[in-house]
């Protein structure tokens, strides 16, 4: 986890300490728990947070796909439907020449009693051309019926899947919900003495990460960023001092894949919008190699990222409750780095 972790809440946990109700005479006093453990507590709850904020964010970027599904099949089956009609027309008119057909002598019966023989071989292709006009005819009101029924079926069950997705984006956003107030809970419960004191802890962890990746040769030289590169580090970083706000893609507040996937937009290469779709599906380059614009990928399940911006620092959305800023690269626990572009 980066930064200053609950710089944000200091004044929010003051003023819940003094609402809090007094403990009953007689109640046993709660084990008072180490600062490493309210540390750990935390950052469990913020990568829980994280987790679930991500899969929402897939969630919902599957479900602007599909409406937009939805929306090309319904045009579709518009189109379907008018050509059907126009099949439906075309056959009326072949029945109704048919039924005029046999009240007279009809095509066939006036080419067989032509005076000359010659014209009726000459015009024999007449009779070939009505038949193929008449096969044309049904084949295209098949044809058309059996694709408006297709489209329909198609658009039936894209519906179907759009509604499926919102109700399970309703349940994943619940779930966000859940963990946003329990970070919210714990954060009243602690004293500004505590949160001091973890905050001190965290940014010697984040200290002692850099170093041993300092130590083991692991940071990247400094290497010049492509074109496109430095275009998202720059809006990245014009974005520094916006809040984390989860399922946020800008302009006014950010999450962290939010960030990093508005960055390379606007840099001109769409990426895909959570942190492990970019993980799965960008290019794999080594930290030796990172160079600013590449993407820094957190925790084992690929759930955090930043942009590397240069001199062994990311910029990054970190968590809920602070705000977009510039990190050192081991900020938190580093999965790998991708390239996009």
């Amino acid at each position: 986890m980066s930064g200053k972790l609950l710089r944000l809440a200091c004044t929010a946990a003051v003023a819940a300490q003094a609402a809090l109700a007094p403990v009953p005479a007689g109640a046993a006093p709660q084990p008072q728990r180490s600062v490493s453990q309210l540390l750990t507590d935390l950052q469990t709850l913020y990568r829980q947070t994280e987790q679930a904020t991500e899969t929402y964010d897939a969630t919902a970027d599957r479900l602007q796909r599909q409406k937009a599904e939805v929306t090309r099949l319904d045009g579709e089956l518009a189109r379907a439907r008018l050509a059907l009609q126009d099949s439906r027309a075309d056959a009326g008119r072949l029945a109704r020449q048919q039924y005029q057909s046999a009240s007279g002598l009809g095509p066939y019966i006036s080419l067989l009693l032509a005076p000359d023989p010659q014209q009726l071989l000459d015009e024999s292709h007449v009779i070939e051309e009505l038949a193929r006009q008449r096969a044309r005819t049904v084949a295209k009101l098949t044809g058309a019926e059996q694709r408006t029924d297709a489209v329909a079926r198609a658009a039936r069950k894209a519906l179907d899947t759009q509604q499926s997705l919102a109700g399970r984006q309703k349940k994943q956003r619940d779930a966000v919900q859940t963990r946003l107030r329990a970070v919210e809970r714990m954060l009243a419960a602690l004293s500004p003495d505590q949160l001091a004191a973890v905050n001190r802890l965290e940014q010697q962890g984040v200290d002692e990460a850099q170093k041993a990746l300092t130590a083991a040769g692991s940071l990247p030289d400094d290497r010049p960023p492509s074109s496109g590169g430095e275009r998202a580090v720059r809006f990245a970083m014009e974005q520094l001092g916006k809040p984390y706000v989860w399922g946020a893609q800008g302009p006014s507040a950010y999450d962290c894949s939010g960030l990093t996937s508005q960055a390379w937009r606007h840099a001109g290469t769409p990426i895909p919008r959570t942190s492990q779709e970019q993980w799965h599906r960008l290019k794999r380059v080594s930290l030796r190699r990172l160079r600013p614009g590449d993407l820094v990928i957190y925790f084992p399940e690929a759930t955090h990222v930043a942009i590397y911006v240069g001199d062994g620092k990311v910029v990054q959305a970190p968590r809920p409750g602070a705000r977009v800023k510039v990190s050192p690269l081991a900020s938190n626990p580093v999965l790998g780095a991708v390239r996009p572009g």
